[in-house]
């Protein structure tokens, strides 16, 4: 495995919504069952981004939520009021579907409060540790959030423009440098690829712990568009998933070869 980590700094992978898993106990609080909620998973997922992503850096640096983001979304607030997809009815507990569906029935506060401790907070008590031994270790942390999205919007998405590039790099105001978006972009673009910032999808993950009181922490956020390396209406690989899945991890290992490198 390459070395990706340098004097000063190191790097954590996230990936959040790559799981289909859904606890049985889970699944029986659901309205959506059956080939319906198959369909929603294929819609819902980021299939294959653990593969997309993993074996980037050393495996203890590699922070992947368990279960499906149907269960609990563990990259929204959990105050609904911060949330801008609440109002879609998917804040941290998905209450409906993609296409405005119920998905569940009435959630209890304690039921949610459960899910979230079993869950959403042992998440991020694991990213957080990670970034906290990054810094210990080398001074400065990037986050690499790594997602993949629909080719066409989906009904809950906020930006339903029809035009959607290969690759979003997603940046956040006080923790993503200005150079190291523009180098996340450069990576993907000499490879071919169509690349826009912040759109369709905007933001990157930082641990509250660190979010606007550390600067030490940089984050971005990769966006891979599905049609590149699956078939949407399935959710088979297309058959160049191998070569495509090896361009990304070239482009990524560019981009924190990078940042360990840079030096402000």
């Amino acid at each position: 495995m390459q070395e990706t980590e340098g004097p000063g700094r190191r790097v954590v992978v996230h990936i959040p919504h790559a799981s289909v898993v859904i606890p049985q106990d889970v699944q029986d609080t659901f309205i959506v069952r059956g080939r319906e909620l198959e369909h929603e998973q294929l819609r819902m997922t980021d299939w294959y981004t653990d593969e997309l992503y993993r074996g980037l850096v050393a495996t203890d640096a590699t922070i992947c939520f368990p279960v499906s983001r149907l269960v609990v979304d563990p990259e929204r607030f959990l105050d609904d009021e911060r949330e801008p997809m609440a109002a879609k009815g998917m804040g941290a507990t998905y209450m409906r579907t993609s296409d405005g569906r119920a998905l569940r029935g009435a959630m209890p506060v304690p039921e949610r409060e459960r899910l979230l401790a079993r869950f959403y907070e042992p998440h991020h008590r694991n990213l957080t540790r990670a970034a906290e031994r990054a810094l210990a270790d080398g001074g400065q942390c990037l986050i690499v959030d790594g997602h993949s999205f629909p080719s066409q919007p989906l009904p809950c998405d906020l930006d339903q423009t029809l035009h959607r590039p290969d690759i979003c790099i997603g940046s956040d105001p006080r923790h993503t440098p200005q150079w190291l978006a523009g180098e996340a972009v450069d990576v993907f673009a000499r490879r071919g690829l169509r690349v826009e910032v912040d759109r369709p999808f905007s933001g990157a993950m930082v641990p509250a712990q660190f979010y606007g009181t550390d600067m030490r922490v940089h984050a971005v956020m990769i966006e891979i568009s599905r049609r590149c390396y699956m078939d949407e209406a399935t959710g088979a690989k297309l058959r160049g998933f191998d070569d495509f899945r090896a361009l990304v991890h070239e482009a990524l290992r560019d981009l924190m070869t990078t940042y360990v490198s840079h030096r402000d």
